[in-house]
Parts: structure tokens; C-alpha cells; sequence
């Protein structure tokens, strides 16, 4: 690597070689189109990307939560999603036994005051006599959601709660879907007098094997009558203890989320104001929350991955929270603003739990569940997409005055886009939703450079290609979806906070395509979509550089470039980043102005390119990286520029060097040339 006086100009001539053979690159040139893209590194034309910039949105669809990322094995674990009158479906429970030998019924004799059905069970048989019991015991068993994944070497915790009118000898155990194949077991043997009241049991089996799709049984071969509320299985092994699924909270982490907004969506709204996600009712000990029905997704949720747990899990990704609550409308009722002062201060309790001191009222009770102290909540966001509804723009200026008046430093967002008109009522950051075409979101990379700089910033905090371009998570759409973010990162001076939506989908239950994280029982693969949000992992709080491009006759590329530091070496590296969303490569010729050339090195400098053979080619269990991120050192240094290939999303890393050069008046012109 060298560098040239010519005069006052230092040129640096790199080749970012590219993983074809030498010959086929010479004979492409000609064909393929042309660009240059010209950066400027000079300090005084860059600016810092606000550190909140990129992020991630959880809302409870697709099973996202419930068999997702709230690792509970045990579906409808305390009866209540047959609803609170008897008798009640207790799906998916089932019996193992026939009618002769066992009966299930449910009634309304818990011990826990805000849910009160219990599962009966009058066993008929017994271990000698006339009546035999079949070999194994009769009881119950729950599938957990489309199957357990049970593996050989690992410990789970069994709790649940029994009552009997006699002694009890009750099997515990998992086993294979049909129950032929045992993973591991133990028996709970008590006097009459220890269970004639409501009594917590607690196990740990440890599997002898592996099974993706087990069950887990309570059998007994002992006649009487017992009783059994708030059965749950959980892993010993989770993300950092605290509950969620590791491989899943894994994902998350990968993507160095600055914020989570949470818990919706629409789950928050609900259909109906009755059924709407209540955070008081999420929070406490396990047992004693109700759960809920969402009627916008349609499932039932026991609530365990309730509203301390997602400020656990915001602190766990080292997140800010971004906490999304009703603000008295859902889809199809609305509280009046003469009447909605409850449903404030329920949202003012709620910043209480969050922040408050542990002697406060709701701080006690986040005290209680082992986290004394506050969370660190910033950010709240009053509704969701509710803007325009007849009842929204009072009701929120009641939630905004009352929160501004008690917490004046908490961020407040509004549902009304503010990009196009001025908004008629105060807000520090506005929500913007997008879902649409890959054409469309393309195009809308420049959907912020004429957007006003004053005033509340954007929080795009839905936004993806659906329909047909987007398949169930397509190369097209992550493409659309690449460049749509590099407009958001040269527009982050008004943009300041942005995620994806959906985050999650179990494989069993799509209610919504595409989604960026796929998973089952046991497997889990990144979406191309997810794999883009890789690529600006480090643009939160990084620097931008003013990027430009010279094309010729195509349009089809979108380019940015930022400097960022990495936290594990300490080193300093330019990022390039760059979408060809076109059929033909394209010629690209970058060119760096205000770089001492020599302050570039190659070694330890990277390119990585997502693309693949066919644009509507997906991920999937069986290829789980068919569309995934290629990564290659750069090593050449020749006069020549780098290829795109079609339909593709290139980065490259440069790493800096610092250099020390005495520059006189003559020299302050540096150009570098890659």
C-alpha cells in the first residue's frame, strides 16, 4: 500500500477483490453498469447517529411469547383458557385412561383468587383389587405447544399445585408424544393430611434422552380424588436466568438492539377493551396471574412473559424499554376522555413499577419480584395506531400532561405521523408504520430527506415488505428492506429510533408473514430480513459520513457509509454499506476524501455480501443459511473498483490506522480512491 503527491492529492488504489475467478471479473467489466460513489470523512461534514437508532419491536403474535421466547414448556398451565365458567374445555390437557378408570372434570376450588379453575381428577382404579389400573397409571398429560423439546443431560423444574381428599402417589415424567418412551420421571408420594389443603410441589428431572416432541404426564395408579392448578415445566437453563429461551434471547442479542418496544402491537389494543393486554395483570408471582385471551391473534396467554419480564429482558440485551400501553381504545371500542383518568393513572402506576423507589407502592411490588432496583424506562408510547379514531387525540393529551407533569424526562410517542404535516398536539417522538411492497420501500429510502428537521423525531417502529414479494421471508424483500434502512441511517438526524415487525413466528402458528426470526420446538433460523438487520449492528451511535453516488443510467443502488469502533479490539473501521437492487452488476468505484490513504489497512479489513441465486429464495429449518451473509478478507491491491453483484447488499469494513503525517497548507486535500 502506498501513496502518491500529485500534487496536494494522496490517491490509494485498493481492489476489494470479490469471490469469483480473476478471469471472469476482467471479462465483466465491460457488461456491467457503472457507478461512483463518493465519500466525504472530513469531520466537519459528518455527524453522530443517535445512539437509540436501531432496535427491536416484540409483540405477542405468532406464538412469539407463549412457546416462544418465555421459556414455559406447559401450555394453559393453570386451566383458565377455557374461560371462567364450568365445566371448561382444558385443551390441550388430555387424559390418559379411559372413562371406566378416570374422570376430568374442572372446577372452581383454587386456592388463587384471580384464577380460580382447578382440574379434577376421580381416579376409579386402583394398584390391586377388582378394579386394576392400567399398566403406567391413568392421569393427564400436556403436549406444551406443538411438542416439548426435552434433551438428554438437561434439568427442568416441575411445579405445581395438589390437593387430595386422601394420600397421593403421582407419577411425573416426560415422555415421547405417544407416551411409549420415557425421557425421565420421579414419583411424589404424600399422607392425606400433608395434601387436604392446596399444596406447592416442586421437582427437578433431569432427561435421559432426547425428544423434540415430548409431553409431560401426571399419572397415578392410586384411587381418590385429586386436584391440580398452575402446572408448569421450565428449563434450569435459561438467557441469563431469567426465563427466555436461550437460542431465541440469543438472536436478539446478535442484533445489539439499543431499545425493545413492547408488549404490541396490536395485542395491546385488543379486539374488544376487555380483552386487551393489562400489565397489573402480568406481574406478581406466576401463579397468581390470570392470563389472558387475545382476541386480535386469537390465542390464549398465561401471561408469564409478563410486564417485569419484559423490562428483565430489555436490561438483559443491555435495551432501553420502549413501553406501549392502551390508552383506552382497541379495535372496536373506546373509553371517552371524560372517563379515561383510570386508565391514566393505571399508565402512571406502571411508570411507577419501572422507575419508582422500592418503598413506593407499585416499586414494592417490582421490589418483591427480586429487581429493587428501577428499571431504566425512558421511553413510553401512548396507543398504538390509533391515530385518527374519535377519541384518540383527547384521550392522549390527558395520558401526555399527566406523565409530563409527574415524569417531565420520559420520551413521550404519539400513534400520528408527523413526516408530511405538522402535528396538532405535543409529542417528543412520532410513530411511523410502513408495510408494504419491495418496490415501495425501495423507493421510500428517500421517504425522509425532505422531512422537516424540527420539531418531534421519527420512530419507525414498524415497518417490512409483505404480500407477495415477501413469501415467508424473502432475498427480494430483505434487499427493499436494506435500503429502506440506509435512507433511515443518512436520515438519522430526524429518525431517531427504527425496528422490524414481526420479530418472531412459531412455524406452527403463522399469523403473519414475513417475520424475521422462524423457529419450533427445538429449531431456530434468521430470515434474509433478519440477517439485514446484521449489517447496521454498529450504526447506533456511530458517525455519518456524507455519502454520495454517481450513477449512470441505473437507480438501482442506495449507499451510506459511517465510522464505528469496535468494543472488543478497539479498533476504528469506515463502513460501507451498499444495495444493488437491479438485475445487472454494477461497476462501483469508491472514493474517500478528507482519509490519509495511509491510515487505511487491508489486513483485517472485511467485505460481506447477502445475496443468493434467486430473489424469492428463503431460509428454512432444512437450509436454515441458503440466504445468509458471506464474509471474505480483503486482500488485493490493484487499480481496479469493486464488482456488485444483482440483486445484492455488500458491506465493507475498512480498517483505520491512525497516522501520524505532518500536512502542510499544500496537503490538506486527501483523497482516498478503493
Amino acid at each position: 500500500m502506498g501513496y502518491c503527491k500529485a500534487p496536494c492529492v494522496f490517491l490509494l488504489c485498493l481492489f476489494i477483490s470479490f469471490c469469483l475467478p480473476r478471469q471472469l471479473l476482467a471479462d465483466e467489466v465491460d457488461k456491467n453498469l457503472t457507478a461512483q460513489l463518493f465519500i466525504d470523512a472530513s469531520e466537519q461534514s459528518s455527524r453522530p447517529i443517535p445512539q437509540t437508532l436501531f432496535g427491536i419491536f416484540f409483540e405477542e403474535i405468532n406464538h412469539a411469547g407463549a412457546g416462544g421466547l418465555w421459556a414455559e414448556l406447559v401450555s394453559n398451565r393453570g386451566f383458565e383458557a377455557g374461560g371462567a365458567n364450568i365445566p371448561s374445555n382444558i385443551d390441550p390437557w388430555s387424559i390418559i385412561g379411559d372413562e371406566s378408570s378416570i374422570i376430568v372434570s374442572t372446577d372452581r376450588s383454587s386456592c388463587f383468587e384471580r384464577n380460580k379453575v382447578a382440574l379434577k381428577m376421580e381416579v376409579l382404579c386402583n394398584s390391586e383389587g377388582t378394579h386394576i389400573c392400567p399398566s403406567g397409571g391413568v392421569g393427564i398429560y400436556n403436549p406444551g405447544f406443538w411438542g416439548m423439546n426435552i434433551e438428554q443431560g438437561k434439568s427442568y423444574k416441575i411445579v405445581f399445585y395438589v390437593r387430595s381428599t386422601g394420600a397421593i402417589d403421582i407419577s411425573v415424567s416426560f415422555t415421547s408424544s405417544d407416551g411409549l418412551q420415557t425421557l425421565s420421571s420421579t414419583n411424589i408420594k404424600a399422607s392425606a393430611s400433608d395434601v387436604s389443603n392446596w399444596t406447592k410441589m416442586e421437582v427437578l428431572l433431569e432427561a435421559k434422552e432426547t425428544n423434540h416432541n415430548s409431553r409431560l404426564q401426571l399419572t397415578t395408579s392410586k384411587n381418590g380424588v385429586v386436584w391440580f392448578d398452575q402446572v408448569s415445566a421450565m428449563p434450569l437453563d435459561t438467557y441469563k436466568g431469567h426465563g427466555f429461551r436461550n437460542e431465541l434471547a440469543e438472536m436478539l442479542a446478535d442484533i445489539k438492539p439499543r431499545f425493545i418496544r413492547f408488549p404490541g402491537g396490536c395485542f395491546v389494543e385488543g379486539e374488544w377493551l376487555r380483552n386487551a393486554f393489562r400489565w397489573k395483570a402480568s406481574v406478581g408471582p406466576w401463579e397468581e396471574r390470570p392470563g389472558h385471551f387475545g382476541d386480535v391473534w386469537m390465542y390464549w396467554t398465561d401471561d408469564g412473559l409478563g410486564y417485569f419480564e419484559f423490562l428483565q429482558l430489555a436490561e438483559d440485551l443491555g435495551a432501553l424499554p420502549i413501553w406501549v400501553f392502551n390508552n383506552g381504545i382497541s379495535h372496536n371500542d373506546q373509553v371517552d376522555t371524560s372517563s379515561v383518568l383510570p386508565f391514566v393513572q393505571e399508565a402512571l402506576d406502571g411508570i411507577e413499577f419501572a422507575r419508582g423507589d422500592a418503598s413506593s407502592t407499585w416499586g414494592a411490588v417490582r421490589a418483591a419480584m427480586g429487581h429493587p432496583e428501577p428499571f431504566d424506562l425512558k421511553y413510553v408510547a401512548i396507543g398504538n395506531e390509533d391515530c385518527g379514531k374519535k377519541n384518540y387525540r383527547g384521550n392522549y393529551l390527558k395520558f401526555y400532561d399527566a406523565i409530563k407533569r409527574t415524569y417531565p424526562d420520559i420520551k413521550i410517542i404519539t400513534n400520528c405521523d408527523g413526516s408530511s404535516l405538522p402535528l396538532d398536539h405535543p409529542t417528543d417522538l412520532y410513530d411511523f408504520h410502513v408495510y408494504t411492497s419491495a418496490n415501495n420501500l425501495f423507493s421510500m429510502s428517500h421517504k425522509f430527506d425532505r422531512t422537516t428537521r424540527q420539531g418531534p423525531k421519527a420512530f419507525v417502529s414498524e415497518y417490512a415488505v409483505t404480500g407477495k414479494d415477501a413469501g415467508t421471508g424473502s432475498l427480494l424483500a430483505a434487499l427493499a428492506e436494506a435500503a429502506f434502512l440506509i435512507g433511515l441511517e443518512k436520515n438519522s438526524d430526524v429518525v431517531h429510533m427504527a425496528s422490524y415487525a414481526p420479530l418472531f413466528v412459531n412455524s406452527n402458528d403463522r399469523r403473519w408473514n414475513p417475520d424475521a426470526i422462524v423457529f419450533n420446538s427445538f429449531q431456530v433460523y434468521g430470515t434474509p430480513s433478519y440477517w439485514v438487520q446484521r449489517f447496521f449492528t454498529e450504526s447506533s451511535g456511530a458517525t455519518l459520513l456524507n455519502a454520495t453516488l454517481q450513477k449512470d443510467s441505473s437507480n438501482s443502488l442506495v449507499a451510506s457509509a459511517i465510522t464505528w469502533k469496535n468494543s472488543e479490539d478497539g479498533q476504528t473501521y469506515i463502513r460501507i454499506k451498499v444495495v444493488n437492487f437491479g438485475s445487472n452488476s454494477v461497476n462501483l468505484q469508491i472514493s474517500v476524501d478528507g482519509l490519509d490513504p495511509n491510515s487505511v489497512k487491508l489486513s483485517g479489513s472485511t467485505r460481506t455480501t447477502l445475496t443468493s441465486a434467486n430473489l424469492m429464495d428463503e431460509n428454512s429449518f432444512k437450509e436454515p443459511k441458503k440466504v445468509a451473509p458471506n464474509q471474505t478478507l480483503l486482500e488485493d491491491a490493484q487499480e481496479m473498483s469493486a464488482l456488485l453483484r444483482p440483486h445484492s447488499f455488500t458491506s465493507f469494513d475498512l480498517l483505520k490506522e491512525s497516522v501520524n503525517l505532518r500536512i502542510t497548507e499544500d496537503d490538506s486535500s486527501l483523497v482516498s480512491s478503493i
